[in-house]
């Protein structure tokens, strides 16, 4: 049983959307497996969220960017002492693969599942609150009905343009997070403040503390400096407070 508490703070978008897509990612399967209509109701809602993402980013472009300097990065380190040589081919095999069915792509991803009527009807209705009823939307309900292999059927093929980014950005994100060793560190009275080497490419911060602290992170910062203050949740409905106390926590400053 993991008995941390990790909370994530990205430098920059690009991490940042990275993330929300790997959140989403994961509700999205959680939901896919699940045989009721409410799980069914709520795969189609994550699958909206992550349409909406990518409509509003050219994130074929920033992946690519993204693998094609991280195979750079371990290019760079292959001779170096006491380096996995096999481990190292592995993983450049593995993000070559992925970055060649990435550039095989064509057109913008995500746009194929609008070709669905269905789907073009549910994701019409879907910006209205409660507008996908039954009354709104007989297909839906219709397809809701359907017995689970053609529901699973329908949202895989749905989803499927979605896969190759999905492993990339799994790559990406576990070679940033694994990448630097954590060091501990001391917020007096709940507050802990920090200068990053602007000449490091930092892309992400972890802050991992024991679940026994009542006291939750809120970080904020930026490429020079961050800021985490250890709050302490209300009992009464009110505004959390700032620990008085010296919260000793786990700060690992990921740089790939």
């Amino acid at each position: 049983m993991n008995n941390t508490i990790t909370y994530e703070f990205p430098l920059n978008e690009r991490i940042r959307v990275f993330i929300r897509l790997e959140q989403l990612f994961q509700q999205f399967s959680h939901f896919l497996t699940g045989e009721t209509v409410a799980d069914k109701r709520a795969a189609i809602n994550v699958l909206l969220d992550i349409m909406t993402i990518f409509r509003r980013n050219d994130l074929k472009s920033e992946i690519l960017k993204e693998l094609d300097r991280h195979a750079n990065v371990l290019n760079k380190i292959a001779h170096n002492q006491g380096v996995d040589t096999q481990k190292l081919e592995e993983l450049l095999s593995t993000l070559n693969q992925t970055s060649k069915k990435l550039y095989g792509t064509s057109g913008k991803i995500g746009t194929r599942v609008m070709e669905s009527d269905l789907f073009q009807s549910i994701a019409q209705r879907s910006s209205i609150p409660g507008g996908t009823c039954s009354f709104d939307l007989p297909e839906f309900h219709y397809w809701l009905e359907q017995d689970e292999a053609t529901r699973l059927k329908d949202l895989e093929h749905w989803s499927k343009p979605f896969d190759d980014i999905r492993i990339a950005i799994d790559l990406i994100l576990n070679f940033i997070r694994n990448c630097s060793s954590p060091t501990q560190e001391v917020a007096e009275a709940g507050f802990f403040q920090f200068l990053l080497d602007t000449n490091q490419p930092h892309q992400l911060l972890k802050i991992s503390l024991d679940k026994s602290i009542h006291c939750f992170a809120e970080i904020s910062g930026g490429k020079h400096r961050c800021t985490i203050r250890f709050m302490t949740p209300s009992s009464d409905n009110k505004r959390p407070t700032q620990s008085p106390d010296n919260i000793t926590f786990s700060l690992t400053c990921c740089l790939f």
